[in-house]
């Protein structure tokens, strides 16, 4: 696609028709998932994202553990629209698969990327890589990636982001934050130069940042939710009976369900790694959240209240050995949650050297006291010994 053409392709808005046959699971009397085949076709729901005027169905597909390339292809054929990618997942390995399953449905399809880098010419060079390696010349959004304080939305990324629109490699910009939302939401509206905010939120901020995300809506920001599922904690241990119940009761159904409810979500990128996980996301977009879901939530959350961070950011500045709490303990979710030893393990090892030699076990009591009642030393600890 030329630039020109480029340009004339940013003035229309994506749609996909809607997909054909799906399968659902209700729950049976014992609680157990049942399957319930459907008898007609089930539409996709769908939003547009902000001021960019892209329709995108409500759930949409995070692809950062997938490595089944079917899994994607079927979530296409289903109608889910929407695809979010980063230049450092797996190596790069997950952008080359999802240029794979999109072949040849790429105009039907919303599709984002993300880059860490601050510096103009380096995120530059990462995204001139992501679209190599996604067979495409462009990305709907592109996302600076993972920042926390407003003075990481530098000028010259800001910038960047303004090069490649020009260029045509890009539609819309993006930012995305784990744990800096107090900071980076605001500082993207003020910049009047973000078209997306993609954050972290799911039921154990509570309505933590519901007014952020009223904030972003009315100045028309699309607002992606990422870290739905709360950790995931999907694998469930042997012999773990609240763990197998919760799973069996539909914790991450309605965890997703939880998200979906706010009408200031306009879509959700949970991490979908195999066929089931994709029918129990995508019924989501019509099931309500009910009381039950609540009680189950309430369940769940006691269940990952020592293992998951809320990004709270009370913890902050607090070790005296310099350890970024939350991002540790994150990087033990990735593997005991998400089941992704490889992912923590690559964001643990670009801690400085001197931070990755440290060892809880050397101190006698942890200074950090979460005071949403996260085992900070265990999980610390935890994350040193899988990765260190």
């Amino acid at each position: 696609m030329s630039a020109s053409s480029r340009r004339n392709f940013l003035t229309a808005g994506l749609a996909l028709p809607a997909a054909g046959m799906a399968t659902i699971k209700s729950l049976d009397p014992s609680g157990s998932p049942a399957p319930l085949a459907l008898t007609a076709a089930r539409e996709p729901k769908y939003k547009t994202l902000g001021r960019t005027g892209l329709k995108v169905t409500t759930v949409a597909f995070g692809t950062m553990v997938t490595s089944d390339q079917s899994v994607i292809e079927k979530a296409i054929d289903m109608g889910i629209n929407y695809y979010d990618t980063a230049v450092g997942y797996q190596g790069g390995n997950c952008e080359r698969m999802v240029g794979a399953a999109i072949k040849g449905k790429r105009d039907k399809l919303v599709l984002s990327t993300k880059s860490p880098r601050e510096e103009k010419d380096a995120a530059l060079a990462d995204l001139e890589t992501s679209l190599k390696r996604l067979g495409t010349d462009y990305v709907d959004i592109w996302y600076i990636h993972g920042k926390s304080r407003a003075e990481q939305l530098t000028a010259e990324r800001l910038e960047a982001q303004e090069i490649a629109k020009k260029k045509g490699m890009i539609r819309f910009s993006g930012v995305s934050t784990h744990n800096g939302f107090d900071n980076i939401i605001p500082a993207a509206i003020k910049s009047g130069k973000i078209d997306v905010i993609l954050t972290s939120y799911n039921f154990t901020m509570g309505d933590r940042i519901d007014s952020l995300l009223a904030d972003a809506k009315k100045a028309n920001l699309g607002v992606v939710a990422m870290k739905v599922m709360a950790g995931g904690f999907r694998r469930v241990k042997p012999g773990d009976k609240l763990g197998i119940t919760l799973k069996k009761e539909g914790a991450m159904t309605a965890a997703l369900k939880w998200v979906l409810r706010n009408p200031n979500v306009d879509t959700t990128i949970p991490s979908i790694t195999d066929m089931d996980q994709l029918d129990e996301d995508f019924r989501c977009m019509w099931e309500p959240f009910t009381d039950q879901d609540r009680q189950i939530l309430a369940r769940q959350m006691d269940y990952i209240r020592p293992l998951y961070c809320r990004s709270c950011g009370q913890c902050d500045g607090k070790c005296p050995k310099g350890l970024p709490v939350s991002d540790i303990v994150r990087f033990a979710m990735y593997a005991d949650g998400y089941g992704q030893y490889a992912l923590g393990l690559e964001h643990f090892l670009e801690l400085p050297e001197e931070l990755q030699s440290v060892r809880c076990k050397d101190c006698s009591e942890c200074a950090v006291k979460c005071p949403n009642g996260v085992a900070v030393a265990d999980r610390l600890i935890r994350a040193q010994e899988l990765f260190a």
